[in-house]
C-alpha cells in the first residue's frame, strides 16, 4: 500500500508543475476546446516520459536526471520570454483579438519542457517495483486534472487582468522554469 501512496504523491508532485504552467497559459483566455487540448497534451507527456525513462535504461535516465530539470527549465523560461515578447509586440492602438487557440508547436514544447524530468521518474518507479503502466496512467490522470484546474484558475484571473495577461502568463512560465531549476517544483 505504501508503494501506491508513494505513486500518488509522486504523481501530484510532478503534476504541480503542469498546474503552475497551465495557470500561465490560462491567463491568455483560451477556449474550452483548447483547454482540453492543453490538459490532454500535458497529461500525455507526463505519462509517457516515465515509460521513456524506463525504456532508456538506468545509465541514460541517470545522466538525463541530472540535467533534465535544467533543460526543461530553460525551455519554459524561453517560452515565457517569447510569450512576453509576443504580448508586447501588439501595440495599444491595434485591436487585440480574443485568443482562443494555442499554437500546436508551442503546446508540444511547453508540455515537453514540463515533463522532461520525468525520464528519471520512470527509472525510479521501476526500482520500487511499481507497474509502469499503472504509474503512467496515474501520473497522466492527475496531470490532466491539475492542468485543467490550472487552466480554469488562469482563465478566471485572466478576465480580471486582461490587459497584462500575456506578460503575466509569460512571467508565470518563467517562474515555473526557475522553480523547477532550483528544485521547488518537479
Amino acid at each position: 500500500m505504501s508503494g501506491l501512496l508513494g505513486l500518488l504523491l509522486v504523481s501530484i508532485s510532478v503534476g504541480l508543475s503542469n498546474f503552475a504552467g497551465a495557470i500561465g497559459i490560462g491567463l491568455s483566455g483560451i477556449s474550452a476546446r483548447t483547454r482540453l487540448r492543453v490538459g490532454i497534451a500535458f497529461g500525455l507527456f507526463e505519462a509517457l516520459m516515465p515509460i521513456a525513462g524506463l525504456l532508456l535504461g538506468q545509465a541514460v535516465a541517470g545522466y538525463l536526471g541530472h540535467i533534465a530539470k535544467y533543460v526543461g527549465s530553460a525551455i519554459l523560461i524561453l517560452v515565457g520570454a517569447y510569450t512576453i515578447w509576443q504580448g508586447r509586440r501588439v501595440t495599444s492602438e491595434e485591436p487585440q483579438p480574443q485568443r482562443t487557440e494555442i499554437q500546436t508547436h508551442r503546446l508540444i514544447i511547453t508540455a515537453l519542457a514540463l515533463s522532461i524530468d520525468n525520464l528519471a521518474v520512470g527509472f525510479a518507479l521501476a526500482v520500487y517495483h511499481i507497474q509502469i503502466v499503472l504509474a503512467a496512467v496515474t501520473i497522466g490522470v492527475i496531470s490532466v486534472a491539475l492542468s485543467l484546474l490550472g487552466l480554469e484558475l488562469g482563465s478566471r484571473l485572466g478576465t480580471r487582468i486582461e490587459a497584462w495577461s500575456e506578460e503575466l502568463g509569460g512571467s508565470v512560465l518563467i517562474l515555473v522554469g526557475l522553480a523547477i531549476a532550483v528544485g521547488i517544483l518537479g
